[in-house]
Formats: C-alpha cells, structure tokens, sequence
C-alpha cells in the first residue's frame, strides 16, 4: 500500500513526559514527513533522547498523543520501517568477537524468525547496506579492530538492513573524528535524496549541523519548529530556548 504523503510519518501532539516529579518534556508538538531531514537539537538533559524513545514506542507520554504512518502508537506494528541507530552505537570493546557482517545481519532478525535460515532477500538486503555504506571490503573484518568512522557505518548499515523508511541517529557523532564526521555527512545526504529515506538526526552540538538538513527542532523541555535553519536558528527564541547564543555552522559549502 503506497504511503499517503500528507499522513506525516510521525505526528506529535501536546506530548507530555514526566518521571520522578520531573517534567522533562512540555507540550510538545511537531511532525515529520516522508523523505524529510530533519535535526534535532538542544542541551544534554533537554529531553532529546527521552523523546526518540516516545516515537519508538519504548516510553509512554503522560499525556498528549503520537502517531505513526497515520496509527496510534499503541496499534502500530511495522517497526521495521524505523530504523534507529541509538547514542554510542559505534563504541564497540576491542576484543568483541563478530564481524561487520554479523553486526549488519543483526538488522535482519526481525525479519524471519530466531534461527531461521537466510533468505535470497536476507542476503541481499545485507549486501545492499554494506554497499551503501561502503563497507563491503570490511565485511570479515572484527567489528572491535574498525575506526571509529568504520563502526558509525556498520551501524547504520545494520539499521538499513531492515529497508526502513525513516532513519533515526541519536548523537551518531560521538568519539567520531571530523573527517568521519563529514564522510557520515555526505552519506546521510545520499540516502535521503537518492534514495529518499527520511532522517531524523538528534545532536547537542548546534555546531554539527549539516548545510543541506531541511529543517530543525529544538528541544529543551519544549519545542521550537524552524522550517528554515539559516536564517532561523540566530532567532532569540530559540537561543533563549537553547540556552545559549546560537548560531548556525556549515559543515560544508555547496558550489554554485
């Protein structure tokens, strides 16, 4: 059944989330639409993370709504369309004894059954992540002796692998160095246009901000939509929401 493109992918309305007597998120409400790139931003503590967890169906709001492709979170079972690289998903211990391979594998086991042989389509849906990610020369390689870099890209193939429609990284940059870091850029801009997975990528660095994300939202407690980040982002509500004077930095330049 094709997706109706006005159903947004994620629909959040009046969230609210509190535990131990503590508000962490305020009536927050935003959507995100098929074939969208979308960052998320703001402190640490903000309620970033608390937030993915809400749209992966790992937390319940204490009150508000979400939905998903149209469904209420309760009733919505296609999971597989999500694929989710969580914070530090790259830091693997040294002697952890799997290769890429059998990390990117990992992303096929809610496809079949525990145990049940590979498909053709297993096999190939592997194969067609790694490619994307250009990690199929590290494909025997054990994932602990992998660059930082190499690791963020056996993650996200592992997400891929599932042949999800959205994409989401939470803080995928940490312990990544900066030429990594503009690779991982290049690549999330490939997949979003070519082969339009929508990407939402969650950060509380406001100086990692890709030029070509389309737009931004900022989380601290509450929530600040800016359909334009260029020109948006100095705004004094959002450096008062942010908590600090913010502005925008390019990662790269596009040559006109």
């Amino acid at each position: 059944m094709p997706i109706d493109f006005k159903v947004p992918i994620f629909d959040v309305k009046n969230l609210n989330f509190s535990a131990r007597g503590q508000n962490i998120l305020s009536n927050v409400s935003l959507e995100i639409f098929n074939g969208e790139y979308v960052a998320i931003i703001g402190p640490n503590g903000g309620g970033k993370t608390t937030l993915i967890r809400m749209l992966l169906g790992l937390e319940e709001p204490t009150n508000g709504h979400i939905k998903i492709f149209g469904k209420k979170l309760k009733t919505f079972k296609d999971w597989n369309k999500i694929g989710f690289v969580p914070q530090r998903a790259a830091q693997v211990d040294q002697n952890f004894p799997a290769t890429a391979l059998d990390i990117v594998k990992m992303g096929r086991t809610s496809k079949r059954k525990l145990f049940a042989r590979e498909s053709e389509e297993d096999i190939k849906a592997v194969d067609d992540a790694m490619f994307k990610m250009d990690i199929l020369d590290l494909k025997n390689k054990l994932v602990g002796t992998l660059s930082g870099g190499q690791r963020q890209r056996v993650m996200i193939a592992r997400a891929l692998a599932s042949n999800p429609e959205i994409l989401i990284l939470d803080e995928p940059n940490t312990g990544v160095d900066i030429l990594s870091q503009q690779n991982f850029y290049a690549l999330l801009s490939k997949l979003n246009k070519e082969d339009n997975i929508t990407i939402v990528f969650i950060t509380h660095d406001i100086g990692v901000i890709a030029d070509d994300i389309g737009r931004l939202f900022t989380i601290n407690q509450k929530a600040i939509v800016c359909n334009n980040p260029k020109e948006a982002i100095s705004c004094e509500e959002m450096s008062d929401l942010y908590g600090i004077s913010a502005h925008l930095v390019h990662n790269h330049k596009h040559e006109h």
